[in-house]
């Protein structure tokens, strides 16, 4: 019962297929505008500051050493970029949350034929936006202490060369908790339902989580990260997950 990762990652570009179809595209506009306005605003930040660390370093360094700027200035600029994808695509998951339970509620319903009690409407979704948060709220409580298990391996000598497989097992993790908890918490379920879904089929879950992990972090194709993977998450609750209840 644990699921096949290449599988798992497939639900992730059938979940990017479906954003054009008729029927889904208008419940991807607003979090992908406000995915877009993050993205400018904390792009425009960061690229400030990464020009400002840039500059510095340039200066710093003695002339002979003067060639080291052509490996320190790409790899500052690629660390801003993701940090300005990921930190934007944090945000927006937060804020419009119940906008993605309604994607992923109309998602299911063409899915399986079968309506749906849900938020219906866009004025329902934003009445929804306090418990969402505190629906993310409860995510974040729980990553808090797997990822501070990580960075203690991280330190520890010897184990330090499974760090980077641990992050990178993590991550894929909760994307796919993320994202598999929109259409579950349409069905009430609590967020341990969740956690248990995504263990028994687990390769699954990893193997979705680990693309929407990679693609949040490049630039410009983050910015549909975030309804790809909403529509994907519920592609592999539909297939996978709901007959497990």
């Amino acid at each position: 019962m644990q699921g096949n990762f290449i599988t798992g990652a497939g639900y992730f570009f059938k979940g990017l297929n479906m954003l054009s179809q008729r029927g889904i595209w208008p419940f991807v506009i607003l979090p992908l505008l406000a995915n877009i306005g993050f993205f400018l605003f904390i792009g425009s930040l960061a690229y400030s500051y990464v020009d400002s660390i840039v500059s510095i370093t340039e200066e710093a360094l003695p002339d002979w050493l003067h060639f080291l700027t052509w490996v320190i200035a790409p790899l500052l600029w690629l660390t801003g970029g993701l940090a300005t994808g990921y930190l934007s695509t944090f945000i927006v998951l937060i804020l419009t949350s119940p906008f993605h339970a309604l994607l992923a509620e109309k998602v299911e319903e063409r899915v399986t034929g079968q309506p749906l009690p849900g938020l219906e409407s866009v004025t329902a979704a934003i009445m929804e936006v306090p418990r969402g948060i505190l629906r993310e709220l409860r995510k974040i409580v729980y990553y808090l202490p797997l990822a501070l298990g990580v960075l203690i391996v991280s330190f520890i000598p010897g184990a330090q060369a499974l760090a980077p497989l641990l992050w990178f097992l993590l991550g894929a993790w909760m994307m796919s908790l993320q994202f598999i908890d929109y259409p579950m918490d349409n069905h009430r379920l609590p967020f341990s339902e969740v956690r248990s879904a995504c263990a028994t089929r687990r390769l699954s879950s990893i193997g979705f989580g680990a693309v929407v992990a990679f693609v949040a972090g490049v630039p410009v194709l983050n910015l549909v990260v975030i309804p790809a993977a909403v529509v994907g998450a519920t592609l592999l609750w539909c297939e996978e997950l709901r007959g497990l209840r």
